[in-house]
Parts: C-alpha cells; sequence; structure tokens
C-alpha cells in the first residue's frame, strides 16, 4: 500500500486522486469525450492540438484518461470501458475533479433494432434502461414476476445534442453517404447477452424481449450499455450537500497509481475542488450536459455486422465531429475550470505534472 485513503465515503488519496479513475482536480477538461474502446481515445487523440503536449493517465482500474486541446479548447478523452458501473465510475469521480460546467458526449457502438445498415450513426434523443430482474425464478419461471424490467426515458441535454447533430453534418467527409438519425431512442441494458435478447446456453426467458421493447417504446433504434447511466446522472445532478469529515481507514489497495512518468515522488500537493452547495443559488450551480453518438455496428435484423474499414472511417467522422461539437458549445468564462494549475495551462516549475502521450 503506497497511499493513505482519505474518506471511505468517497476514496481519494492524499494528493487528491480519486480511487478508480486516479486523477485529480485539473487533470480532466470541463468538454469531455467519452469512449469504450483505448484504441477509439487514442485516435481521437490525435486530432488534438500539438501543443500543449498531451496529458495522458491509465488507472490500475483500466480507465484512460487523455487531456489536451482541440483547436486551442481544452478537451478530455476518457476510456471507461463498458456498462452502467464503469458509467458511473466516470462521471461521479470527474464530477468531483472538476470545477464548473460538465460537458460530457459519449461515443460508442450500438446495436440496432431497425432497418438501419451498419455504419450509420443514431444520436439518441432520449435513453431507456432495459435490465434484467433478479427476483425473476430464471431457472423454473416464476409466474408472478416478469424476467426484464423498463424504466422511464431521460432525455438527452438538447442543446448539446443539437450542436452534436450539427458538427456532425459539417465535417461528413464528401463522398460519405452514412445516415444521421437525431429522433431515436436508445435502451441501454445491463447484459450485453440476457437483457439485449442474445440467445445463450443460459435459461434467459428473452426470446421475445427485443419484440416486447419495440412494442413498448415508440422510436426504439438502438441497444448500447452506457448512455442511459450518463443522461440519468447529468440530468439528476443538482450539486452537494456539505460531507462529514474524512476519517482514514487503512484499505488493503489503492488502484490509482498514474501509469506515467514526470511527477517527482516527493510531490503530494493535494488539490480540491469546491462544489455548490444545494442550498447556493440555482442560476449559478453548475450543471452536466450529457449527449451521445452511437455508430451501429450490428444489425438486430439482417444480423449484418460492421467492416473494419467501415468502422475506421466512421471513428474518423464522428471523432473529428465530437469535438467540433465540444469545442463549439459556448461555456462563460466563469464556468469553466481555473486554467492555473491545469495540464492545459502553462507548466508551473513547483508542480511538473503533464506526461506525454
Amino acid at each position: 500500500m503506497k497511499d493513505r485513503i482519505q474518506d471511505a465515503n468517497f476514496p481519494k488519496t492524499e494528493d487528491g486522486r480519486v480511487y478508480h479513475l486516479g486523477i485529480r482536480a485539473g487533470e480532466v477538461a470541463n468538454r469531455i469525450i467519452t469512449v469504450g474502446s483505448i484504441s477509439r481515445a487514442e485516435s481521437i487523440a490525435k486530432m488534438l492540438d500539438a501543443s500543449p503536449k498531451l496529458f495522458s493517465l491509465y488507472s490500475e482500474r483500466g480507465f484512460l484518461t487523455i487531456t489536451g486541446c482541440y483547436k486551442s479548447v481544452p478537451v478530455s478523452i476518457v476510456c471507461i470501458g463498458m456498462g452502467a458501473p464503469n458509467a458511473d465510475f466516470f462521471i461521479r469521480e470527474v464530477r468531483e475533479c472538476l470545477f464548473g460546467d460538465m460537458l460530457v458526449i459519449r461515443l460508442g457502438s450500438c446495436g440496432c433494432l431497425t432497418d438501419l445498415p451498419v455504419g450509420s450513426l443514431v444520436l439518441p434523443a432520449s435513453s431507456v434502461a432495459c435490465t434484467r430482474n433478479v427476483d425473476f425464478d430464471f431457472a423454473s419461471c416464476d409466474p408472478w414476476e416478469v424476467p426484464y424490467r423498463l424504466s422511464k426515458p431521460v432525455s438527452a441535454d438538447p442543446d448539446l445534442h443539437r450542436a452534436l447533430l450539427d458538427a456532425l453534418e459539417a465535417t461528413r467527409p464528401p463522398l460519405l453517404k452514412n445516415l444521421v438519425v437525431s429522433n431515436a431512442v436508445n435502451a441501454s441494458t445491463d447484459s450485453f447477452y440476457s437483457s439485449q435478447g442474445r440467445q445463450t446456453s443460459f435459461q434467459d426467458h428473452n426470446a421475445s424481449l427485443i419484440d416486447h421493447l419495440k412494442a413498448a417504446v415508440s422510436g426504439l433504434t438502438t441497444l448500447e450499455m452506457e448512455t442511459f447511466w450518463i443522461f440519468h446522472l447529468a440530468a439528476s445532478w443538482r450539486g452537494v450537500k456539505k460531507s462529514s469529515s474524512a476519517v482514514n481507514l487503512p484499505l488493503a489497495t489503492v488502484p490509482v497509481v498514474p501509469a506515467f512518468s514526470g511527477i517527482p515522488s516527493g510531490i503530494l500537493e493535494k488539490v480540491e475542488v469546491d462544489l455548490p452547495s444545494l442550498d447556493e443559488d440555482t442560476s449559478s450551480r453548475p450543471v452536466i450536459r450529457a449527449a451521445a453518438a452511437q455508430m451501429v455496428f450490428a444489425s438486430r435484423s439482417s444480423q449484418a455486422f460492421i467492416s473494419p474499414d467501415q468502422v475506421n472511417e466512421l471513428e474518423r467522422w464522428s471523432g473529428r465531429g465530437v469535438l467540433e461539437a465540444l469545442a463549439k458549445f459556448g461555456v462563460a468564462p466563469e464556468r469553466l475550470h481555473p486554467i492555473s494549475g491545469s495540464v492545459w495551462g502553462p507548466i508551473e516549475p513547483s508542480n511538473p505534472s503533464r506526461a506525454l502521450l
């Protein structure tokens, strides 16, 4: 055990690094692209400005954060892997490291339930959650319970959603004819298999699940595993209540050691972010805005799957479009994280924490 954890309620190291992403204040920007694939994160990072040099941190829990600038606007790319728990780690831990507004666009792959061809881009206006009902007896089939549960929809931020659509159309390569659908509904599931209707050796009682979902949710177009949880947390956040005093608990592991060089071992400068109280004026309270762009990799109706060449072409276009949307989206200067002490600001000799990608 290298570092001491300060608070078991929201674990951080002595120098303010969060427990799973491994970052601290000043290492993540207000404008964020989140992806599930490391190769996708690294490809998008190649589109960032040459200066300042990119900051890159790969945590022991497998989260990759890359921060730099796009057209002189600070942007972070955060690879979170897959599923609701990782999306929850991402939103909550970044929020604790960030002053001001938080703009998040999820760029990921999806399966399509309509006749859209693979290679299409879907920008869901809203998302629902479809989850496995653990109270259902999957072994013997319980007649009094349903095997899957469906949530109410949560909407994307309408302004960020519109900005994303505009940016994708503006950056579309001249010969690229891929469809863009922006009035769709997404379903985020808790399993790639059972709650997405795939048939395996498990008795999942899901043979008619997709038909049921399409009948229950008007406009349902895509299935994936993260968007609902990002939309839900963004819509739910309204500031913080003051927490109780921290306690020092000797936890067995500290999975927050950043996988990069450049920080002298003696530096343990703690960085804190003062988040707004629920009692503060709501007009000045920061917000979390969320939108999503989903690349159709698989058609559940035709069983077609995207080719590697199509993936490369689609990721280049959509990655550029998401960067443009974030960079052009207006945020008042007083609602941005301070430049001083950040990895996108001038390097301070006393705190040389920037690393190269």
